[in-house]
């Protein structure tokens, strides 16, 4: 079984909590993660967009294979700001299979003694969208929709990666201005033997669209 991600608006204090987009509450010495970046012979650090942070023990009683750890934050970050319609701003990663750095998942097995990154544009507003509550369900290997774990919606993913698991999936939302192409979905994929040790910066980025 697979575990679906629903989020929702929330006026609740979400720090240290499962949320989906906002800012991530990370443990103190934790960097935010951003990608180097070339332009015009200049080297710097572009940050990643924050995608998720999940409480492991809101999902323990959803994982009942053990594929997660059920204590600590395990966050998701990702490079995904040209799907929000960003063109200008934001090359989009492409389909396929993205390249390194493109995505990082980090598993922090303690998570207290945190704090909030924010991390803000040029013209000093806030990086990404506001942050939403995150709610957890059972469903089916195969769901559409943002889950964790489970198989990638798409067939033809798992033809090529079938010895990996979706450790994240990410769907279309209208709601959010999130599109992936034509009804694309994109998988955080991890090797089973990755995934059950842990390997979490071994994750990588795939799109697929019709």
């Amino acid at each position: 079984m697979a575990i679906s991600l629903h989020f929702h608006k929330t006026e609740k204090d979400l720090f240290g909590r499962s949320k989906m987009w906002g800012s991530p509450d990370l443990p103190e010495g934790m960097d935010y993660p951003a990608v180097e970046v070339e332009e015009d012979g200049e080297t710097y650090s572009d940050p990643l967009m924050f995608v998720c942070q999940i409480r492991l023990e809101d999902i323990a009683p959803l994982d009942g294979d053990g594929l997660l750890p059920h204590t600590g934050m395990l966050y998701f970050f990702a490079k995904i700001e040209y799907f929000f319609g960003d063109y200008k701003d934001y090359p989009s990663p492409g389909m396929g299979q993205w390249a390194d750095g493109c995505i990082r998942v980090i598993y922090a097995p303690v998570a207290d003694n945190l704090r909030t990154h924010s991390v803000v544009d040029e013209g000093g507003e806030p990086f990404g969208l506001p942050a939403e509550a995150l709610e957890f369900a059972a469903c089916t290997d195969r769901q559409d929709g943002f889950k964790l774990l489970g198989k990638p919606y798409f067939e033809e993913v798992e033809e090529q990666y079938g010895d990996c698991r979706s450790l994240l999936q990410l769907d279309c939302n209208d709601d959010r201005d999130l599109q992936f192409y034509d009804c694309g979905m994109v998988n955080l994929l991890i090797g089973t033997d990755d995934l059950a040790h842990r390997r979490f910066d071994k994750a990588f980025g795939y799109l697929h669209s019709f």
